[in-house]
């Protein structure tokens, strides 16, 4: 078999395509202005011919490099896969390739990464959340690239951003414990601080706690990092003491998984013994035994409007082009949250 003497260029796919070049590079550059079936043809030659863009040529022409960056808070477990997954196929349909970077939480991280990607010369890039640094906002500003912060909404953000309200999350799921009969609840978190979405969450559950009398003891709250072997030892702690809550408020799902492990590992029954209800409705948790109960976050609505908004924001050339997106949170109530139940006492035990 005879090696191929040349590198296929955009008039070799176009001849394999019956097109012309500028068809290819229209497909290439603006896949939203030509036809599926010539797109198709086009993609068919284009792996025929092994035909490879040179990006580094486009850009010294001052063309789009056609990448967008999208920076998250951490990549494990499933607390960011969804609205991920949605965002990028989204992107991917009109001709962007995603670069996925994380942060572990550290905002001054996040500002050396979001360099790191500007200077691959990205056409656009979304963050997760309202917490930025000082830093990160004046480079955005300052570079003038199109920007969508996903995951939690506020009308007063300076730049577009797409989400929930996660005040309305945690005010959801306290008022449901609350409704339920419990005044003795524990609440099981992350670090607030550089996280927006556990701030507002918190805040919120406090203050319908205030409001409907709840006792919630320090003794019976924790703090622990997104960790799912984390946060059993940590309600382990809680739920060893003989004056334990009936409920548990979990910041997230990954945070309550660990929550109902814990009490499995102690006998407890839940929710007889002990009611848990977390936050974001992640993959698995509709499926575990038993069921949680958790406030669903629409995630791929989420990453599927976020995609959609940076790539029209991206075409029309214009920072000044803010959307502020809200989607409503909904309770899914299932098997690990029910009524108190407090044992008799006195002489007719």
């Amino acid at each position: 078999m005879s090696k191929q003497t040349h590198k296929a260029d955009i008039v070799s796919v176009a001849k394999l395509a019956g097109v012309s070049p500028a068809t290819v590079s229209r497909a290439l550059n603006h896949p939203d202005l030509v036809n599926p079936a010539t797109r198709k043809k086009i993609d068919a030659a284009i792996r025929k011919s092994g035909y490879i863009r040179n990006r580094a040529a486009q850009m010294m022409h001052g063309r789009r490099s056609a990448t967008i960056g999208i920076i998250v808070p951490t990549v494990s477990y499933a607390i960011f896969a969804e609205v991920v997954q949605a965002f990028n196929e989204t992107v991917s349909d009109q001709g962007f390739t995603l670069l996925l970077s994380s942060h572990g939480y550290d905002l001054g991280t996040e500002y050396v990464v979001l360099r790191k990607l500007l200077e691959h010369r990205i056409d656009g890039v979304a963050l997760i959340g309202l917490d930025h640094s000082p830093d990160t906002i004046r480079l955005l500003q300052e570079q003038e690239v199109p920007m969508v912060a996903i995951w939690n909404y506020s009308d007063d953000f300076p730049f577009s951003c797409i989400g929930a309200e996660n005040a309305e999350a945690g005010r959801c799921a306290a008022e449901h414990l609350a409704m339920l009969g419990h005044r003795r609840i524990g609440q099981v978190f992350p670090p607030v601080s550089d996280n927006d979405r556990a701030r507002a969450r918190l805040k919120a559950v406090r203050s319908v706690f205030d409001q409907n009398g709840v006792i919630s003891e320090p003794r019976w709250s924790a703090e622990t990092r997104y960790s799912l072997s984390e946060a059993k030892a940590a309600c382990l702690r809680i739920l060893s003491q003989e004056d334990r809550p009936t409920a548990l408020l979990c910041g997230n799902d990954i945070i309550a998984h660990g929550a109902i492990y814990a009490a499995m590992k102690l006998g407890l029954s839940i929710p007889n013994d002990l009611s848990v209800v977390g936050i974001g409705d992640f993959a698995g948790s509709a499926e575990m035994e038993p069921a949680l109960t958790t406030v669903r976050l629409p995630a791929r609505k989420i990453g599927k409007a976020a995609g959609a908004h940076l790539v029209e924001a991206i075409a029309r050339r214009d920072t000044n082009f803010i959307e502020r997106i809200r989607f409503d949170v909904e309770l899914m109530m299932r098997k690990s949250s029910a009524p108190v139940y407090y044992p008799p006492t006195g002489p007719d035990r």
